[in-house]
């Protein structure tokens, strides 16, 4: 059995950075993490050398990598060109994302993930559906044409997909949704997203209530926070059982935005990517449903200058958050691993360094100009 002991620099655990310590694998499996005086070395010895030893991180929203789009087909071999092209930006478990397209697509899709599963293919961690039950008003870069309300075939359909599925994730908007269909999904086992809604607040927290446990890029395509109507992002972050992802590339959501935010919800916001086929290439354009999106300047955009996703990873991500925010690095490195892991229920040694789990690891090393990945471990 290959042994190999990690040691030489901090470690981050999902929770905590441990300065001292060392991690043991066996046959890919994390043995031990301890104190290194108390962690006799054993087989190849990997001097860290200042590096940063982390969990590889969570992404659930990725629209496409590696000159893909989940849209594309899916196929197995898609998705395992897209987890292959995000393992290598650090992500080893995603969820990849369909944006809103047709009930043949989502049916795929859904297959797709499945047998990718039931295969092994490395960092599928279930399915995202973005849409097609979203609001017109808020479509942002979804097709308008595919846009519809929720019918029942639609409902069997997914709550079949979540008990097929290890994670099946569905952002939905109340215009175009019921609370009826929200609890049947959520007691069948989905993860209920609220995106691309004009709701109300007190329709928010209604369908928080009903089983929604999440908010889909929280400030892009949705109700802002006003005074007297705190809309869908004053829900996200006054409910206590809402999580929110967030597009932490400066582009998305304001600096000082995401500060206010963070300062409001002290636990539940964590990282994503929303990221493009361009993710992990030189692509400069891809296709979304006949339409091309541009790569320019750190923006996807169509052409008429709409937001199409983001040119992002994670590990920029965080960066961006502790220089531009000061927020602590462990708190930057939870948002990308363990807080999104956790929300999603994808299991022991997902988004943290878990004794008896797999050794899904990433090494970072600072610079200057922030973290910069080493290696996927």
């Amino acid at each position: 059995m290959t042994k190999t002991t990690y040691r030489g620099g901090p470690i981050f655990d999902g929770r905590h950075l441990l300065h001292g310590h060392a991690l043991c694998t066996e046959a890919g499996r994390i043995t031990a993490l301890a104190p290194e005086g108390k962690t006799p070395p054993s087989g190849e010895i990997i001097d860290l050398d200042g590096d940063l030893l982390a969990p590889g991180y969570v992404d659930l929203q990725v629209n496409g990598g590696g000159g893909v789009m989940v849209n594309d087909g899916p196929t197995v071999a898609d998705l395992a060109t897209i987890a292959g092209a995000h393992r290598r930006l650090g992500s080893t478990t995603i969820l990849p994302t369909l944006i809103t397209d047709t009930p043949e697509h989502s049916r795929a899709a859904i297959d797709a993930v499945a047998q990718a599963i039931a295969e092994g293919v490395a960092g599928i961690g279930g399915l995202h559906l973005e849409g097609p039950h979203l609001a017109l008003s808020r479509k942002g870069a979804h097709d308008g044409a595919l846009i519809r309300a929720m019918t029942e075939a639609d409902l069997s359909m997914l709550c079949d997909a979540a008990r097929r599925l290890s994670v099946l994730k569905v952002t939905i908007a109340p215009e175009n949704t019921t609370r009826a269909q929200v609890a049947a999904l959520a007691e069948a086992g989905a993860l209920v997203s609220l995106g691309h809604t004009d709701a109300d607040y007190d329709t928010c927290i209604a369908y928080a209530r009903a089983g929604a446990r999440c908010v889909t890029h929280l400030f892009n395509a949705m109700r802002g926070l006003d005074k007297r109507e705190p809309g869908v992002v004053g829900a996200a972050l006054a409910c206590d059982g809402l999580s929110a992802g967030l597009i932490a590339d400066g582009v998305h959501v304001h600096p000082a935005a995401m500060r206010i935010a963070l300062a409001a919800k002290p636990e539940g916001i964590f990282l994503v990517t929303d990221a493009m086929a361009v993710a992990g290439t030189e692509v400069r354009s891809v296709r979304l449903n006949g339409r091309e999106i541009t790569r320019a300047g750190g923006r996807l955009v169509l052409q008429d200058g709409t937001l199409a996703g983001a040119d992002l990873d994670l590990t920029h991500a965080i960066n961006l958050l502790v220089s531009e925010l000061g927020l602590p690095l462990e708190r930057a490195l939870a948002m990308a691993t363990s807080i999104p892991a956790r929300l999603a229920k994808l299991g022991q040694g997902t988004g943290s360094l878990t004794i008896g789990a797999p050794a899904r690891a990433i090494r970072l090393r600072q610079g200057a100009q922030g973290f910069a990945l080493i290696a996927t471990l």
